[in-house]
């Protein structure tokens, strides 16, 4: 089911994003819309500092190795667990890898051509 709801406000509590939606008053009111999906129009989000990329901007890119320009896979989810981001990276035969999004790793992003090189460590794409 879709609902539309409008953001009155945004902030940060303990390195959490707190939204409040107009008409929803309560944490009882709030507790019905647990577990939804928020979409936002591609106009009205933030756009990252330089330098950091977001989610979407990530999701599709092909992933090829630094040294060889051999494509590894295309990253079709962002896993976070606390460290650094990982980019799951689903490679040809449906296996999946998984890659540390971390400068000394991630060597070349360019989210307009969809393209991530990536230097990875010997027998790591071999997971």
């Amino acid at each position: 089911m879709n609902r539309a709801a409008h953001i009155k406000r945004v902030w940060r509590h303990d390195g959490h994003t707190i939204l409040k939606f107009e008409g929803i008053d309560s944490i009882s009111d709030a507790e019905a819309w647990e577990g939804a999906d928020i979409f936002v129009g591609e106009s009205e989000r933030a756009r990252p500092e330089e330098g950091e990329y977001s989610h979407a901007d990530l999701l599709g890119c092909t992933v090829f190795r630094e040294d060889s320009d051999r494509e590894i896979g295309v990253v079709c989810a962002i896993e976070e667990y606390g460290g650094p981001p990982l980019l799951k990276v689903e490679c040809a035969g449906g296996r999946e890898v998984l890659v540390p999004f971390a400068r000394s790793i991630c060597r070349e992003i360019d989210p307009a051509r969809k393209a991530i090189r990536v230097w990875l460590p010997d027998g790591l794409d071999d997971l």
